[in-house]
């Protein structure tokens, strides 16, 4: 594994004029889906894609090249393509920059994938909020249209390709994929009960392939490259390069691209390390909603494998980083308040769940606790786990349990003394906290 950054998503991030095609194509763009669609068949191309050991990048880390293969060759109904664009996990910040660089690596990668699993028709699904990115990525089609690489008979191969960029409303559990399918066919976001696989009855009841924004624009440079060339990045499970979201108490904030299996100790190495005079108390690995690490796990290779060893998901790869003016406590009511609002209510631990710790947490907050309180919170976690139809029950359990883990008599603290005494607030703010001037 290389110890070095690796350019290869965000390797035209700096050009001028980046998200524009004359740029991309001068830079080599869309010669991957030429190459593709005029001298390869589907089958090589998701045997390729499964050569190189290209996972999911949205979280499950699940092989893109076997999701593909899942699509029923038989099915008389069309098949689709559904790009998951929503990225809402707190902390994690890689595809909407990918998208405001270089938005045509997503639509090269969109054709190559869609040729691979005969779908003629694909959605990328955008959050609703980013509406400068939604822009961009309605410009960066419309241009394909206009230049012949969507639309019909693409690179003179036959094959037509029409992508709709769809606005999401804003819920963090649209995320999910079957959530997001009920979205984007006008129904409230909520997960379905599966089997059906999206595979076999996804978007419209027809065999669908769900991938995250990063794994389809990964797609171009395997094509380009091969297989070879990207299993030399990485670890022997975990191949390729990744973006990691880094931000918290850090001095230089920001997304590094670096091969799977790199460490955050050589990630803040890289980004100036902790602010000034601070040290590391913990960190997420994946986002608000995979267990947290501390120190120790600072030499922990950032993999699927080695993180799930250490007893966490590599998941999202957003570092959330916080020195010891964090108080443990606050960070994790914080969190749960957001799941609890973001639960879709269908299912009752997930529901009730989330609204009874973010009580119990707010009492130990406010050093109203009582004894026993840690002990019901794992109770709840624990009925909680593994018993809805999604995993966002088991994200805010994660966070909770491997707080209390780790930083368990800051919890007991609350049963008689505020958190904000223990670590005033204003101490781990970022920025100047300004006198709030009352009437």
């Amino acid at each position: 594994m290389t110890d070095t950054l690796t350019p290869v998503l965000t390797d035209d991030w700096d050009a001028p004029g980046s998200w524009k095609l004359d740029t991309y194509v001068s830079r080599g763009g869309y010669r991957a889906a030429r190459k593709a669609l005029t001298g390869m068949s589907s089958a090589e191309v998701i045997s390729l894609v499964k050569d190189a050991g290209l996972r999911g990048r949205g979280g499950a880390g699940f092989p893109t090249g076997m999701k593909w293969s899942f699509i029923p060759k038989d099915n008389p109904k069309p098949t689709y393509l559904v790009v998951n664009c929503d990225e809402s996990e707190p902390g994690t910040c890689k595809d909407m920059p990918m998208l405001m660089a270089t938005p045509h690596t997503l639509v090269e990668g969109i054709i190559i994938a869609c040729y691979a699993v005969n779908a003629h028709h694909a959605f990328v699904y955008v959050r609703g909020e980013v509406l400068h990115v939604i822009r961009r990525v309605r410009k960066a089609v419309a241009d394909a249209y206009a230049t012949g690489y969507l639309g019909k008979d693409l690179f003179g191969s036959g094959y037509d390709l029409d992508i709709t960029v769809h606005a999401g409303a804003g819920a963090y559990i649209c995320g999910e994929e079957t959530a997001l399918l009920d979205s984007l066919e006008g129904r409230r976001g909520q997960p379905r009960l599966r089997p059906p696989f999206p595979a076999v009855e996804g978007l419209y009841a027809c065999p669908t392939v769900v991938n995250n924004a990063e794994s389809i624009s990964a797609v171009p440079a395997i094509i380009e490259h091969g297989a070879a060339w990207y299993q030399s990045m990485g670890t022997e499970r975990s191949k390729g390069t990744t973006i990691y979201s880094l931000s918290g108490h850090v001095k230089h904030p920001g997304q590094f691209e670096a091969p799977l299996g790199i460490t955050l100790r050589e990630i803040l190495e890289l980004s100036g390390g902790m602010r000034e005079g601070h040290q590391l108390k913990f960190f997420t690995p994946g986002g608000s909603s995979t267990p947290m690490f501390t120190p120790e796990h600072l030499d922990v290779p950032l993999d699927y494998e080695s993180v799930a060893k250490a007893g966490s998901i590599l998941g999202t790869k957003a570092l959330q980083c916080f020195d010891e003016t964090t108080s443990v406590v606050r960070t994790t009511l914080r969190w749960t308040e957001f799941y609890k609002h973001e639960s879709c209510g269908k299912c009752t631990p997930c529901r009730e769940g989330s609204w009874w710790l973010v009580q119990i947490l707010h009492n130990i907050e406010a050093g109203k606790g009582k004894e026993g309180d840690v002990e019901k919170i794992l109770d709840i976690c624990d009925n909680a786990t593994a018993k809805s139809f999604c995993t966002l029950a088991d994200g805010f359990v994660g966070c909770i349990t491997s707080a209390i883990k780790y930083f368990r008599p800051e919890f007991e603290a609350g049963y008689h003394t505020p958190a904000w005494e223990l670590f005033p607030y204003e101490l781990s703010a970022l920025f100047p906290v300004k006198e709030v001037i009352t009437a």
